[in-house]
């Protein structure tokens, strides 16, 4: 009999589903990547203008996350210093030129590791955390799957659909979009998913001052005229 507050190991194709499932605390189905302000400005208004939103995203952030995590399970599985977790934290911050994306990303990371922690703490993630107590999203996703036995291309896979699953089921709330009709977008971007872990897995191994760095600026300026009009709305019901 053990003891039933005693973490159970969980294998890495089951972490994978963990991860990516809309129910996990760590916050990545909950920040909307740009669209909420999209749909403010009257870009997005259905499926159709959704599509190749959601598919630009991919090939930008969807591309950069995958790189990162992908590295990051290939580090966790091979052990490296701890050290090696301050760059590439690093080196993800100096590919996210926005401010309100990074800082979204150390939350949705922070709230991914305190997750973690609770459900299969490891010595490796305690160095992470350690090094970087916010670290970002890509880093901790790749880092517990790498730790679980997953392999780059499973990091890759998870933060390639959260890029794009994310603002998909934000655009459901915000537009009242049939949920059949975006999931179905989602599905047609299985193929060029799968593209972008494939090549996110084949530079896993790289230097992290290496790694590709795609960007999208819309999107940047997207996010920081979103998070604007937050603090806007916060400081009018304040007063």
């Amino acid at each position: 009999m053990t003891d039933s507050t005693e973490p159970v190991p969980v294998r890495s194709g089951a972490v994978s589903l963990i991860l990516a499932d809309s129910r996990f605390p760590g916050g990545g189905h909950v920040h909307s990547g740009g669209l909420e302000e999209a749909v403010e400005r009257g870009l997005i208004h259905g499926t159709a203008d959704l599509r190749p939103f959601l598919a630009g995203r991919l090939r930008a952030t969807g591309e950069l996350t995958a790189v990162f995590a992908a590295a990051a399970a290939h580090a966790a599985a091979r052990g490296v210093t701890r050290r090696h977790w301050a760059v590439l934290d690093s080196e993800f911050d100096a590919r996210t030129p926005s401010a309100a994306q990074r800082e979204a990303s150390r939350a949705q990371g922070r709230g991914t590791a305190r997750a973690a922690s609770a459900g299969w703490p490891s010595p490796v993630l305690r160095e992470l955390l350690a090094e970087t107590p916010r670290p970002h999203h890509p880093v901790i996703l790749g880092v517990i799957t790498g730790m679980s036995g997953g392999r780059p291309v499973d990091a890759a896979s998870t933060a390639a659909y959260l890029a794009v699953s994310g603002p998909a089921s934000a655009a459901v709330r915000l537009l009242g979009l049939d949920p059949l009709a975006v999931n179905g977008i989602v599905a047609n971007l299985s193929r060029a998913l799968d593209d972008v872990a494939g090549r996110a897995a084949a530079v896993a191994g790289d230097d992290p001052r290496d790694l590709p760095a795609p960007g999208a600026p819309a999107l940047d300026l997207l996010a920081e005229a979103q998070l604007r009009h937050h603090k806007e709305e916060v400081r009018l019901f304040a007063s």
